[in-house]
């Protein structure tokens, strides 16, 4: 079979150059362009410097509306005005990065149907869709954290999240909280129970679980750390502890990356991966349930290629067996 060709959009960012390095290592693509007006002309490993001796690849100006898969890795808003000024061929299947087409009353777009792209949830739809609307990074490790009990329709009282992520979920531009010298030693929440990734936390436990009427209350962190997510939720749960494990566990026993442990976790077994870690411990009443991503591939790119993957009916698994930064 020949290789994919591929077309990035927005090819500057974080999310963008962690896309760069998955597809430049998976057996089933080729980079067919990298687009960015601002950099065009420009060796892609000048903008992504960790790709130095892994590509000669520039970014260019000229898009090939003819390729098979399209990521689009534009600011939130920007995707929409992107395809609406640029019309790509029937055959090629899109992913969008940004949260423009992620909730259920934006899906719909220019006669293109976005599937939510959250293999864990909708990886039958996933591997039929021609439109992928990548989840965001905090409403990943979240929803994962809680879809086995809203399957099951068990979340019924409040949740209640506290979340850290590192700096690079800010992405490239410099602002006052990602300047080193503020972030450095320091911590701080930000968003307090109206994070944008809310909406697809809601919109997911509804698909599973209708009759949910609680609040889910999340506290966004700022960590000083550059990539990662470490999440602690609780909620009631009138089982044993034994009872919730074999619930997620079986909920989780064919996905390609989440993975249920019985040890406590931290951040260093996910950073580089595409790996998402659960534990559980159960408190009185209540159910702890911790879960860790790294943002930037299982929160983003990671789950892009992911989602290709499942669309072009490759091993799930392709192009992602990466090992954690854990030194």
């Amino acid at each position: 079979m020949n290789k994919l060709e591929v077309g990035i959009i927005g090819g500057a960012g974080y999310t963008a150059g962690e896309l760069i390095r998955l597809l430049l290592n998976h057996s089933k693509t080729n980079i067919n362009f990298i687009y960015s007006t601002s950099n065009a002309g420009n060796k892609i490993y000048k903008v992504h410097q960790d790709l130095i001796g892994c590509t000669e690849l520039e970014f260019s100006s000229q898009i090939n509306t003819e390729v098979d898969m399209l990521f689009l890795c534009l600011g939130h808003g920007n995707s929409t005005a992107f395809l609406e000024k640029n019309t790509f061929s029937k055959n090629t299947k899109i992913i969008d990065l940004s949260n423009d087409f992620r909730l259920l009353s934006d899906k719909n777009f220019q006669g293109k149907e976005f599937v939510y792209g959250l293999a864990e949830l909708n990886k039958e739809a996933i591997k039929t869709a021609k439109y992928i609307a990548n989840p965001g990074c905090f409403a990943t490790v979240l929803q994962l954290a809680i879809l086995p009990l809203a399957a099951n329709g068990l979340l019924t009282n409040d949740v209640h999240i506290n979340a850290v992520t590192g700096a690079t979920g800010a992405g490239t531009s410099l602002s006052a909280t990602t300047h080193f010298t503020w972030r450095d030693n320091n911590f701080s929440h930000y968003k307090a129970f109206n994070h944008q990734h809310l909406g697809e936390i809601n919109q997911t436990v509804k698909q599973l679980q209708s009759d949910f009427n609680s609040e889910i209350n999340f506290m966004p962190n700022r960590g000083d750390f550059s990539r990662g997510i470490f999440a602690t939720t609780y909620t009631k749960f009138k089982g044993a502890l034994e009872d919730a494990k074999v619930l997620y566990k079986n909920y989780y026993k064919d996905a390609g990356f989440t993975i249920v442990s019985d040890e406590s976790i931290f951040l260093k077994q996910v950073v580089n991966t595409n790996k998402c870690i659960i534990s559980l411990e159960k408190h009185g009443d209540k159910l702890l349930i911790t879960s860790t991503i790294d943002n930037l591939l299982k929160g983003a790119s990671g789950a892009a290629v992911q989602n290709m993957n499942l669309m072009f009916g490759f091993e799930e698994t392709e192009g992602l067996k990466l090992k954690a930064t854990y030194f």
